[in-house]
């Protein structure tokens, strides 16, 4: 980026964001009026600016300058006093004030304003009490923008300067110097190595216990986006040595002081002494704690046999008898889990727990962790779903952190819950959920515990499998109707490490050979713009292509843009370039990060709420130039966002398998091409192959198909949930006896 500086007085503000500072603004300069786009929380016109920045072409307003980072000047003259003033800016304040204000004080008046304020009550129509009050805004406005000065200095976002200054107001520079590495908690923002920039400028010597604590905390906190719950001791010391080169007797010193604090917890769990951020192990505890609860909770049943019969013959069902089972145990326990492969009837199962729920007068809920999910869950029982997160009222406090109105003190109104695909759900997010279950409130888990788990921390659906703590019930026949589909013997084959015939033709399920990236990404974009809707009239909106990978040829990025230009291709449509991404009107399009704050609205328009999240697939309706949105239809909602928030879309033509999770499609195109060899393993290309509802095409390297049947390398995670739910106990904070060995695991060393 180029680093452009400009310097000019703010002619008026054209759109503030006050979340997060983005601004639009007219800047006053030698050469003109400018319009300048960026981060610039709390300026107002009058201000002069010396912003540094490049120049950039807008597609309808032309040449604009995009901030980094900026400083501001005094006022020069009483006429910028006069219009600073006059804008606003400070709260009881408006133009005839200013003026009156102006004429008493004339060079001086920022002066007085900070410094002075009683000196206001001079001033015709200004009290006492209203001038003290004059003076706190100006001085809490002037604090912020010192801070904000202070840290682009080391270029550290105005965002951040603004989250930080909300906890420490005045003293916030201070409380930076004495200890730069604070910017980085949570509800700041701010990377380690932003802060670590900012101590080692201050002289802090490199092995400072807050350097030292802080390097600790970001590897814990680093490592939960590679699944893992907690780190071994000798493992978190080592990975901190990498990051910072410090000596590990001091890192040892730092970790007992950080334990002694109640920042971390560090405790023996499944062989290792595990050190966890403070709230993971309050999670991983707390659902260990309430499964062995809910596990012990036994119900009367009266008359259940007949109930289940009389579903039956209402519906002209008959019950294998592991589901019959399964509708027992829903009925007898207060938690049980199921699961089970494609064509083992869960769908059928969970249809029979509802009815049998709504028999016993359940007031039940549905729920699962991603829209998509939910949106099939609520399809196959004719039932509302919803995801979890707004099932449990997620939204963002006031820190930027996120929240649950639905919690122990305020719990869900049902005495059932049913979870659709729980291999998705982390550690943290079935610690709110088991939070919001009141007392006696049933839960059922549903899932398939050999698809890849959780994006987040933990294995949760996999841990409480295989620690058979809770009622467990496990489906593995495959009912006839199931029998004849090439796509479920096909997923059983690869789940059980047999290598498919792939001389058996099917229906439903097709492998075209193909040998290099090039042939793949050809006959995927053939297959998906003409073969399958001209010989098939499936249309691209039901076809979901999947990769193992993003890179290569035959990866997601560059299948998205020969699928693009291949069904969507530029004729008159808007588009909008950010960052790597092309986006243009009629793109399908994947929310890829969860954001609890955004607006909708129904397409009719008569409903509205908060909400969009990670897996969302949506198509692009409009691009607004003037206002600097783009407009999405999710199907049930119509989003605007702003230009700023385009890096939480992706391109969705292609998409990669794990980014598929949770998600069914009628028919499904597998890219089998070649990738990082923890990307090609069979239970990657098991979630792959089940992800197809109706039909299946694989196009690749059968050499890649047998590689991946033979990887049974599962992502090993440390997680010390299996060992609390296999013990049944809530452990002790102090150290105790070694459980059973979850074995090494990869750690993210930045």
């Amino acid at each position: 980026m180029n680093n452009d500086m400009i310097e000019g007085l703010v002619n008026a503000i054209v759109f503030s964001n006050a979340d997060n500072g983005y601004t639009v603004l007219r800047l006053e300069t030698d050469d003109g009026l400018v319009t300048v786009t960026g981060s610039l929380p709390g300026v107002s016109p009058g201000e002069r600016l010396v912003l540094v920045g490049e120049w950039q072409t807008h597609p309808q307003y032309g040449e604009q300058f995009k901030t980094t980072s900026f400083e501001l000047r005094p006022p020069k003259s009483i006429d910028e006093i006069f219009r600073y003033l006059a804008s606003g800016a400070i709260k009881n304040i408006g133009p005839a004030k200013a003026r009156d204000i102006v004429d008493i004080f004339g060079l001086t008046t920022l002066s007085v304003i900070e410094n002075e304020p009683e000196a206001l009550a001079k001033v015709k129509g200004i009290s006492l009490r209203a001038a003290r009050k004059i003076g706190d805004g100006y001085r809490r406005q002037a604090g912020l923008r010192r801070f904000i000065d202070f840290l682009a200095k080391y270029a550290i976002k105005p965002l951040v300067a603004m989250r930080v200054y909300k906890y420490y107001g005045d003293e916030a520079i201070e409380a930076v110097r004495d200890n730069p590495y604070l910017i980085t908690h949570e509800a700041c923002g701010a990377e380690f190595f932003e802060a670590d920039a900012i101590a080692l400028d201050l002289g802090f010597e490199s092995n400072c216990p807050q350097r030292v604590s802080a390097a600790i905390i970001f590897s814990l906190s680093h490592n939960l986006n590679n699944g893992h719950v907690f780190i071994p001791r000798d493992k978190l010391i080592h990975a901190t040595d990498q990051l910072i080169g410090a000596d590990s007797d001091i890192i040892h010193d730092a970790l007992d002081a950080l334990y002694e604090c109640g920042d971390i917890a560090i405790e023996a769990i499944a062989g290792v002494e595990g050190c966890y951020l403070q709230h993971m192990y309050e999670a991983e505890c707390g659902v260990a704690e309430r499964f062995s609860e809910m596990a012990s909770q036994v119900y009367d049943a009266d008359d259940l046999e007949s109930r289940i019969s009389d579903i039956e013959a209402a519906h002209g069902i008959s019950y294998a008898h592991k589901q019959r089972e399964s509708l027992t145990f829903a009925a007898k326990y207060g938690v049980m889990a199921l699961t089970g492969g494609p064509g083992t009837g869960k769908t059928t199962t969970v249809r029979g727990i509802l009815m049998l729920f709504d028999a016993l007068n359940l007031k039940t809920l549905l729920c699962a962790p991603t829209g998509r999910a939910a949106k099939r869950l609520s399809e196959t029982c004719l039932r509302e779903a919803a995801t979890i997160h707004r099932m449990l009222g997620a939204k963002p406090s006031e820190d930027g952190l996120l929240i649950f109105s639905q919690n122990e003190d305020n719990p869900l109104n049902a005495d059932a819950v049913i979870v659709d695909e729980t291999s998705m759900v982390d550690i943290l997010l079935m610690y709110s959920l088991l939070a919001a279950l009141k007392p006696g409130c049933r839960l059922i888990l549903i899932g398939d515990a050999d698809q890849l788990p959780s994006v987040g921390p933990g294995n949760v659906f996999a841990d409480i499998i295989r620690s058979d703590a809770i009622p467990i019930i496990r489906l593995t026949e495959i009912f006839r109707q199931a029998e004849d589909s090439g796509i479920i013997r096909f997923a059983h084959d690869v789940n059980n490490g047999i290598i498919p015939d792939l001389s058996v033709s099917y229906k439903d399920l097709f492998f075209m050979k193909r040998f290099t990236d090039e042939q793949i990404a050809d006959t995927v974009t053939e297959l998906y713009s003409r073969r399958l809707p001209d010989n098939m009239g499936i249309e691209p909106s039901q076809i979901q292509v999947l990769s193992p990978t993003r890179k290569r040829f035959a990866g997601t990025a560059h299948l998205n843009a020969l699928l693009r230009e291949a069904v969507n291709p530029q004729v008159t449509q808007k588009e909008k370039q950010y960052g790597d991404f092309l986006f243009r009107v009629g793109d399908k399009v994947m929310q890829i990060k969860n954001n609890y704050d955004i607006m909708w609205k129904s397409p009719e328009g008569d409903l509205e709420g908060l909400g969009v999240f990670n897996g969302d697939v949506g198509t692009i309706v409009d691009i607004n130039y003037a206002g600097e949105t783009l407009v999405i239809d999710f199907e049930d909602k119509i989003v605007n966002y702003l230009f700023e928030q385009l890096s939480e879309l992706e391109p969705a033509y292609a998409m990669t398998i794990h980014k598929s999770q949770g998600s069914e499609y009628p028919a499904v195109i597998l890219a089998l091409t070649s990738a990082a060899p923890q990307l090609l393993t069979r239970s990657i290309l098991y979630t792959a192959v089940t992800r197809a509802r109706s039909l299946l095409i694989i196009v690749g390297n059968p050499d890649i198909l047998v590689r991946m049947v033979n990887s049974d390398k599962r992502q090993r995670r440390y997680s010390g949930l299996r060992a609390r739910l296999a013990e049944g106990v809530n452990p002790p904070p102090s150290l105790r006896g070694a459980s059973p060995a979850v074995g090494d695991a990869p750690l993210r060393v930045p």
